[in-house]
């Protein structure tokens, strides 16, 4: 091409192998070239056909892709004279020339409780999630009924547009909140009411959204140590000041926490299965926790993350079902008892912060999709739910007891520990040198996905070793992959 803006169009490249169409590749190419400042306002384009046969399109497609650009303003079409970059863009900068690879890169500036959380975000990359041996929080989707979630999902896809397609309550389809709560009620011991239930986009967005709520910068959390990720992130975003709680085989110690902070705002705690070891909170630990939380005037945070798959003896009160106090605020999610990718979940406030969080809901949140609470409301209300519920527990039983049979051969370098809940535990390795890193690193080389308890840690803890979660894997794989750890750890 002869003229300045031929020649820098004639740097688009087109590749035919990807999905996205030959137009909107070259659409976007001449898109990137004006808003970057390469052609200048009043510039002219060549011709559609020059353009065309210069880049190896079709007229047709050269056509299509400069008519978007000018349906958009960034080019005007002129009548018997061409086509030219529209003066809107004239005197626009163009834009710095790319990094260097290794060069930094400019950053923006972030308020100062942005830069503090992502100082102390001690997690910087995501786990596979892939159901395979032994990846962690992750159910047995392959075991969950796709066929009655279609009918469903089908019906309710073809009811009512405004009730599926328009804005829904923003506390959550009322439905969907008194299902939970009449299922809560029977299965946890929960006597709540409807309008107690909020309905939220998963279980991370109720603890944001709570720490938002009740804390202050700087206010001090009990949070156990180890302990869950995502919620320990949304609260150090929130600007609180995270207090490691020591965790024993009764739970979260109280007097730890007493001793660290007596003035705490907030407690976290995993009571039913304590992630990440596996252990139930005890009822004399339950009672002096909401004891403690009462003279304090702080409140708990319970997250009841996979309590329905409890597969051991008689199962303890939930502390919601005990809290005598009011202080409770219990979260749970259908992200282990259905599927992640549902992103949904929901809290039980206590009724001295219901008018408070109404307010929230209603001036600051949209709430969630209709159609999907919908469903799950139906799913819940035919008895599909309990059913799926009763058959996973047995099933995660199942894989728990292959898991420790095969275990049995990482002996003596690590001791697998039993679970009675959910479908992970956690195995201690007998030489405390062990590099756990080193460990998880050659296991993922050899297929399998692993993570150290090292990873959920506030503040270094003594013990040292690996987070295995057994619900998502067949046998078989459990089998291999315990064969595997065996070998590594020889």
């Amino acid at each position: 091409m002869k003229t300045k803006a031929g020649a820098i169009l004639s740097s688009i490249r087109i590749d035919r192998s990807q999905d996205r169409k030959i137009s909107v590749q070259l659409y976007m190419g001449l898109r990137d070239i004006i808003l970057s400042g390469g052609l200048s306002g009043g510039e002219r384009l060549p011709a559609t056909r020059t353009l065309a046969n210069d880049i190896g399109v079709s007229r047709t497609t050269a056509l299509d892709a400069v008519s978007r650009l000018i349906s958009e303003g960034l080019l005007e079409s002129r009548i018997g004279a061409g086509t030219y970059v529209s003066h809107t863009m004239t005197g626009r900068a163009k834009v710095r020339p790319e990094k260097a690879e290794g060069e930094p890169e400019d950053r923006p500036r972030l308020s100062s409780s942005t830069e503090r959380a992502c100082s102390l975000f001690a997690e910087r990359r995501r786990l596979p999630n892939k159901s395979q041996a032994f990846v962690t929080a992750l159910p047995a989707l392959h075991s969950f009924p796709m066929a009655q979630w279609a009918r469903l999902s089908a019906r309710h896809l073809r009811t009512d547009r405004d009730a599926i397609m328009g804005y829904g309550n923003p506390f959550g389809l009322q439905r969907l909140r008194a299902a939970i709560a009449a299922h809560l009620n029977a299965s946890r011991g929960i006597q709540c009411d409807p309008e107690h239930v909020f309905i939220v986009g998963g279980a991370q967005q109720a603890f944001s959204l709570i720490g938002s709520m009740l804390l202050d910068q700087g206010e001090k959390v009990w949070f156990e140590n180890p302990g869950a990720i995502g919620a320990r992130n949304a609260f150090v975003s929130q600007g609180a000041e995270l207090v490691p709680v020591a965790v024993d085989d009764e739970g979260i110690v109280v007097e730890d926490g007493l001793e660290k902070a007596p003035d705490f705002r907030l407690a976290f705690v995993t009571p039913s299965h304590q992630q990440p070891l596996s252990k139930v909170l005890s009822l004399s630990r339950r009672l002096a926790l909401l004891d403690a939380a009462d003279r304090a005037g702080a409140f708990i945070v319970e997250d009841d993350y996979d309590g329905d798959f409890y597969f051991g003896d008689q199962p303890l009160p939930t502390l919601k079902s005990i809290d005598t106090h009011h202080r409770v605020i219990y979260v749970g999610t259908f992200s282990k008892t259905l599927f992640p990718s549902l992103r949904l979940g929901f809290l039980v406030a206590p009724p001295s912060m219901v008018e408070a969080m109404s307010m929230v809901f209603t001036s600051a949140l949209s709430g969630v999709p209709t159609w999907p609470q919908a469903v799950v409301a139906d799913f819940i209300d035919e008895g599909h739910f309990s059913t799926h519920i009763r058959t996973m527990r047995q099933h995660y039983k199942r894989r728990h007891e292959v898991l420790h049979k095969h275990a049995r051969q990482l002996e003596p370098h690590m001791l697998v520990q039993r679970a009675s809940a959910g479908f992970h535990t956690v195995g201690y390795f007998a030489d405390p040198e062990r590099d756990e890193a080193a460990f998880i690193k050659a296991a993922g080389a050899a297929g399998l996905t692993l993570s150290g308890i090292g990873r959920y840690c506030l503040a270094p803890i003594t013990r040292k070793g690996v987070v295995i979660g057994y619900g998502a894997a067949s046998e078989g794989e459990i089998k291999q992959g315990m064969e595997v750890m065996a070998q590594l750890l020889k």
